[in-house]
């Protein structure tokens, strides 16, 4: 008779495993009910009275704080913002084929972004603040981080509005993934004439609604939400004919334009340790570098005060640029007294240097600045402490003649460690009793609210 094999102990424990991973990473626990979902996503979808006039007032609030370079009054102003409902709408209305959805979400993200573009343009043609702040400089070209940012914050912000207890995940994504900053840096490039800036900031925009977008639509189609019913056969089949077009004409330029990005963040990175790297001489300082990425050629330019750098070490940094994998990336190096090099360039270059390293020597002494002062008042305040503290025990003490309160760091070698101790020292014109010294020493720490104190008696 065959013998009946012995359970697998391997094998089960990877199966309580997964079973554990299943439970613990399912979508579908406390998620709302797909059509309750479905619902609310679409009213947020409209800009309509109240909703566009919060939209206005957000879009001057950034616009403000682009201008003034605040962060807070920014990620307030991103708070506030009704962007998400399209964008989001766009993904669901894709990922159950409702077309008439998608219209309506395309409609309503087509007017939003319309009157963000003129408000914040508005705003910019009659500030008295014209210049560009590093806010709003951040925000004129997308990077591989604000695709990941846009993907991951799309991801949470579905998951969280298929909830039934709702949170604050899809403030947070649009924080996180800042609409509504590309659009005012719109706005300002409309203003300033600065089609760059207007250009850049726009991809940013529109790389961060398509991969919130497509973040919504993969949820969707992953949590098998219900697709919209057809009577028709014929019409479902052509509604999701232009559904999928739609996505793709969506996706694929977007994944392209993902590709060049991440290829130019790398490129960028490889080109400033480069220059960092080949170009460290004792004599020369590099006061300038600008990176100009292309797919097909790429080019550094580094402009060099100080000693002259000979032609021969020139091509030889040159033929190392494959080693910081630039391929069809070309070299082109300014040095003072070059004819081709502008005097003007190379004065501003110096001062844009010198301003910058000024700049951060300023900051850093703020900083020491700031840190002394408030240790200063640390101890004017201990200082006016001790002399009430001292006053209110002579009332209770009369026989009390000096007394001093600090603040004393004790080493603690057995356990390895410092610790922070009170210590006072008194001195009695009579000496007092064991009984009033450990009265004194209650009415003291009592008074202090100190943990442990220490009192020296002479």
């Amino acid at each position: 008779m065959k013998e009946t094999p012995k359970p697998n102990r391997h094998r089960n424990r990877i199966f309580s495993l997964l079973i554990f991973f299943k439970d613990r990473f399912d979508l579908h626990e406390g998620k709302e009910d797909e059509l309750e979902t479905i619902v609310y996503i679409g009213k947020n979808v409209e800009f309509k009275g109240a909703n566009l006039w919060i939209l206005i007032f957000a879009i001057l609030v950034a616009s403000v704080g682009l201008n003034v370079n605040s962060t807070a009054v920014i990620i307030g102003a991103m708070l506030i913002s009704p962007l998400m409902g399209p964008i989001m709408g766009v993904g669901l209305a894709a990922g159950i084929n409702d077309f008439e959805l998608l219209k309506k979400s395309l409609k309503n993200l087509g007017i939003a972004v319309a009157i963000s573009i003129i408000t914040s343009t508005l705003y910019f043609s009659f500030t008295p603040l014209s210049d560009a702040q590093s806010e709003l400089l951040a925000r004129t070209e997308p990077s591989i981080w604000d695709v990941l940012i846009a993907f991951f914050g799309g991801l949470a912000g579905i998951v969280a509005g298929s909830r039934k207890e709702k949170s604050n995940a899809i403030p947070g994504v649009a924080i996180a993934t800042a609409l509504m900053p590309p659009l005012c840096t719109a706005g300002y490039g409309l203003a300033t004439g600065n089609i760059y800036y207007f250009f850049g900031a726009f991809y940013l925009f529109f790389i961060n609604s398509v991969f919130i977008s497509l973040s919504t639509y993969l949820i969707v189609r992953f949590m098998k939400f219900p697709k919209k019913e057809f009577i028709d056969a014929k019409r479902e089949k052509t509604v999701r004919t232009y559904i999928s077009i739609f996505t793709l004409l969506t996706i694929i330029p977007s994944v392209y334009l993902a590709y060049n990005i991440v290829t130019r963040t790398f490129w960028q990175k490889s080109a400033k340790e480069f220059v960092n790297t080949e170009f460290n001489f004792s004599g020369t300082q590099v006061i300038s570098t600008n990176f100009i990425y292309d797919s097909d050629s790429s080019i550094i330019e580094v402009s060099l005060i100080g000693d002259r750098i000979e032609e021969g070490k020139i091509t030889e940094i040159e033929n190392r640029l494959s080693t910081f994998k630039l391929d069809r990336t070309y070299l082109k190096v300014r040095q003072s007294g070059d004819n081709g090099m502008d005097i003007n360039i190379l004065r501003s270059d110096i001062l844009k240097d010198l301003y910058e390293r000024n700049e951060a020597l300023i900051k850093d002494k703020d900083k020491k600045i700031a840190l002394l002062e408030r240790e200063l008042n640390e101890f004017s305040y201990s200082s006016s402490q001790v002399a009430d503290i001292a006053k209110e025990a002579k009332i209770h003490y009369v026989n009390l003649d000096y007394f001093s309160l600090n603040k004393s760091i004790i080493a603690n070698l057995k356990e390895q460690r410092q610790d922070t101790l009170l210590l006072a020292v008194a001195k009695f014109n009579k000496a007092p009793s064991n009984q009033e010294k450990n009265k004194f020493q209650s009415w003291l720490k009592l008074r202090t609210k100190a943990d442990s104190i220490s009192i020296i008696i002479q």
